[in-house]
């Protein structure tokens, strides 16, 4: 059986299945001069290029997403609208 080439590119997406080292991983994170996504060093596709000062952006943003989706984690508890209205009874009329 012929050896299957452990990288490439299938369709213009890139792929490493080599042996990651721990030095290939960071330089593989840090590429000064190169854009915002560099080569993954291990598995499939792209990631970040640290060195980018746009990536840095892209996880400032993602940070504080997921800090709100979280409701900021750090607030007092209060009354919401749902918490207010959920158990009142509510009327619905119906027109023909």
């Amino acid at each position: 059986m012929a050896d299957k080439p452990q990288s490439g590119s299938i369709l213009g997406i890139p792929y490493n299945f080599e042996r990651p080292s721990l030095g290939r991983l960071l330089s593989a994170h840090w590429k000064p001069g190169e854009g915002m996504v560099v080569e993954k060093p291990f598995g499939i596709g792209y990631t970040l290029n640290l060195a980018n000062w746009r990536s840095w952006l892209v996880v400032l943003v993602a940070g504080v997403l997921l800090w709100q989706e979280n409701d900021g984690g750090l607030r007092p508890d209060t009354d919401t609208d749902e918490d207010a209205d959920g158990d009142d009874p509510v009327e619905v009329v119906v027109d023909d």
